[in-house]
């Protein structure tokens, strides 16, 4: 078979590394951005499809244009068997629509369709769950994208869903992040359920390591902070009528008062 472009080198290294989970129930691959994911999980898909008995795969993402990672791919141009490919009715990231409206009958109406494989939203996947239970999923694949938004706090409905998948037993997991840990400092899974997960590995360093020509490279970062006390609109009410009267008492000062006294009034108007 005819080989055209291979991969970045770095997806070369990182992808044959997710054979190590090829055929666990549950997987988490922890990579970089860019460093084949996505990819690596289409072969995963089409393996567990083809040769591990599964009905469907399922891709999770959080958000609609993360979709476009899982368009149709000729995999077989690059000496693989299969290539990947989408029916555009079943990427619901492009279609119209809520995420709890519309959405959420597509997916059950691929759930009972013979097609392979659905992209959807995080929203999406959560309201589907809800709806129809988890053991309509039952024989499947769910491949989360970007598992740092799952959260072992029982409030966080994702994370309460995986918890039910993986206590039912019945459906295989893949998670993908490049940042597994949250800014809130919950854990992503507990830990009796993190250690049923087959870990794959791919550092940073890694990757940067694998390009032989690397023009430019920009990293960025942000940060954030407990949410700060704020005042109810009663309370903005009130400190914006004391500033009026602060205000007239000090245009009204007399001009005889000490130098120091129009600073005080000043500066007690300014706080």
């Amino acid at each position: 078979m005819r080989r055209t472009a291979a991969p970045p080198s770095p997806m070369r290294s990182a992808c044959p590394r997710c054979r190590s989970g090829l055929g666990e129930q549950y997987s988490l691959i922890k990579s970089p951005p860019a460093s084949g994911k996505s990819r690596a999980v289409m072969f995963i898909a089409l393996d567990k499809l083809a040769n591990q008995g599964l009905k469907q795969a399922i891709i999770v993402v959080p958000e609609r244009s993360i979709g476009a990672s899982f368009y149709d791919e000729p995999l077989s141009q690059f000496g693989f068997w299969a290539d990947w490919k989408v029916e555009p009715k079943w990427n619901l990231c492009d279609a119209p629509g809520t995420d709890n409206g519309g959405k959420v009958d597509s997916v059950k109406a691929f759930l009972d369709s013979e097609d392979k494989v659905l992209v959807c939203t995080h929203a999406s996947f959560r309201f589907a769950v809800d709806k129809f239970g988890v053991e309509a999923f039952d024989d499947r694949l769910i491949a989360v994208d970007e598992f740092h938004h799952v959260s072992a706090n029982p409030d966080n409905k994702l994370g309460a869903h995986l918890a039910e998948f993986m206590g039912r037993n019945r459906a295989h997991l893949v998670a993908m992040t490049g940042s597994y840990f949250r800014g809130d400092a919950e854990a992503v899974l507990h830990p009796q359920d993190a250690a049923k997960f087959e870990t794959v590995t791919y550092t940073y360093y890694e990757q940067l390591n694998g390009y032989q020509y690397l023009k430019q490279l920009n990293i960025g970062y942000s940060s954030t902070r407990a949410p700060t006390w704020r005042k109810t609109s009663r309370e903005r009410k009130a400190s914006s009528m004391s500033c009026n009267r602060t205000k007239k008492r000090s245009s009204t000062f007399p001009t005889s008062t000490p130098a120091r006294a129009p600073r005080t009034k000043s500066a007690r108007w300014r706080t």
